[in-house]
């Protein structure tokens, strides 16, 4: 059995008893249905070559935007909690909303720490994205990401579609406990029909192109890739570009990109 399944299996138990056996008519959610979200993740842009440092001998990174959007029926919510000081990071558990009865918790979610950047201060939950280059046609990834957790919100409204249970105004505002070390709870997430997005560069937003030699890549952006949240679908949770790498004078990088390629990370061709 697949490993990402089973470690799905105890959140899918702690809901499958409320889950009726159909939708009540007319294709609404019928009572104590499960409002899932389903996290979409939009494939890299914003490419940007930089050097890392002022150093002449620092080294080169791809810098990308990256983002990922609720296309579900209900709300991402992670609440975070801890008993005392004394616990650095917090519990994550994830609430399921229910049509027309309690909301159900789902515990072990993920760990939330609190981050000191030079640019900000506040809780993230730890590995939501990843971000990772393999060589074209392979499924290893030759540079990880090294992100320290992201602080989850409605950054933009998804405009490309109409989702029934978006809210006329964004919900999730708040700065996860910006500057609030001393916090024991704290709560985020990702309304549906919005967004939560980071440039390029920002905290982590980048991958080392130093030990890669000229030829083909894909750059791979991968959301709740270890299925601790649950989802309607894990279908879009992948997306990827596939990339050609050259050196110029010097080993100055240059990429190109050759193809886009939405909802999955196999990127081997132009879609």
């Amino acid at each position: 059995m697949n490993r990402s399944f089973l470690r799905v299996l105890p959140a899918i138990a702690a809901i499958a008893v409320i889950v009726p056996a159909a939708l009540a008519a007319g294709g609404s959610a019928a009572e104590g249905q499960p409002l899932l979200p389903d996290l979409d993740q939009e494939t890299p842009n914003g490419l940007v070559i930089s050097k890392a440092g002022k150093a002449k001998r620092g080294g080169w990174r791809l810098g990308f935007d990256s983002a990922v959007r609720n296309v579900g029926d209900g709300p991402l919510i992670i609440n975070g909690r801890r008993p005392s000081l004394a616990e650095e990071t917090m519990s994550a558990e994830q609430v399921i909303e229910n049509a027309g009865a309690p909301s159900t918790v789902v515990p072990d979610a993920g760990r939330l720490r609190y981050v000191r950047s030079p640019d900000h201060r506040h809780w993230h939950l730890l590995g939501f994205d990843h971000y990772e280059l393999r060589r074209a046609g392979s499924t290893d990834a030759l540079v990880r990401d090294r992100k320290t957790g992201f602080c989850l919100g409605d950054r933009y409204a998804v405009t490309d579609r109409a989702l029934a249970a978006k809210p006329p105004d964004p919900v999730y505002t708040s700065r996860c406990g910006l500057e609030r070390s001393t916090l024991l709870g704290v709560s985020e997430g990702i309304s549906v029909g919005y967004g939560d997005d980071y440039t390029a560069n920002l905290e982590g937003q980048y991958l080392s192109l130093d030990r890669l030699r000229p030829g083909r890549y894909v750059l791979v952006h991968l959301v709740n890739d270890n299925r601790r949240l649950v989802e309607s679908s894990y279908d879009n949770n992948a997306s990827s570009l596939l990339l050609r790498l050259r050196r110029r004078a010097g080993g100055v990088p240059v990429i190109r990109v050759l193809a886009v390629c939405p909802d999955t990370e196999q990127c081997t061709a132009a879609r």
